[in-house]
């Protein structure tokens, strides 16, 4: 099993969200108003008068054969308005109560 973490700006909830739907990725864990400033060249998310865009964030626990067709469809939705800005990031599960 491995864990993704999506974050992106909240102005995108409801596609990441009709997104798993779509995949048939029940489980999430979501949560709002995270801050953060992407790596390459994202502006700052930080619900400032500066900076007043703000990001979300979940975190979906899949089996393996579905990472793939997850990260494709993130990359699909950060093609589609990059200057909003979704990314995804994929770690191991080494044990789980499921």
């Amino acid at each position: 099993m491995k864990s993704v973490l999506i974050v992106f700006n909240q102005a995108s909830t409801e596609r990441v969200e009709y997104m798993l739907d779509t995949l048939q990725i029940r489980g999430f864990t979501f949560w709002e108003n995270v801050q953060g400033r992407g790596h390459l060249n994202g502006d700052p998310h930080r619900g400032t008068h500066t900076w007043p865009e703000m990001n979300n964030a979940l975190l979906t626990v899949v089996e393996d054969d579905k990472v793939e067709s997850l990260l494709t469809s993130v990359r699909k939705l950060d093609k589609r308005n990059e200057e909003v800005g979704v990314r995804a990031f994929v770690w191991n599960v080494e044990a789980s109560t499921l």
